[in-house]
């Protein structure tokens, strides 16, 4: 026994007694609270900007959901292969035009937890008009 550490006899233990230190255990060196201040002063002081690609690609995906729509709706019509591309690429044509003049804006209380761009985009319309 050393220090009042480990066995008083390493007799009958199936051990020969030597006393190794835990080199696993570690000691905390970071206080958690000076830690999460600095991280909520971070996020406060830099607003994320929203990437643009992003965004971009989010209404151009959107815009080929309504022409796939389109596409299904007039192969359920019966129309040739040839009618429905011309259809779907005038409306398609249509679409990119309405949403580049547009720029579609979205109301923030509409959009999910998860679509972070959107959600700083409107933070950022709405930060300019103030």
């Amino acid at each position: 026994m050393y220090n009042g550490i480990g066995l008083q006899t390493a007799r009958g233990s199936g051990t020969n007694g030597y006393i190794q230190r835990n080199k696993s255990q570690l000691k905390s060196r970071r206080d958690p609270f000076k830690e999460s201040e600095k991280r909520i002063d971070e996020k406060t002081s830099l607003q994320k900007q929203p990437d643009q690609e992003i965004l971009l690609h989010e209404r151009k995906r959107k815009i080929e959901i309504k022409c796939m729509e389109l596409r299904l709706q007039l192969e359920d019509d019966g129309l040739d292969e040839d009618e429905i591309d011309e259809k779907v690429d005038v409306y398609r044509e249509e679409l990119l035009k309405k949403d580049m003049d547009k720029k579609v804006k979205e109301d923030a209380q509409k959009l999910k937890e998860y679509q972070t761009h959107q959600l700083a985009d409107a933070k950022h319309r709405e930060n300019k008009n103030l």
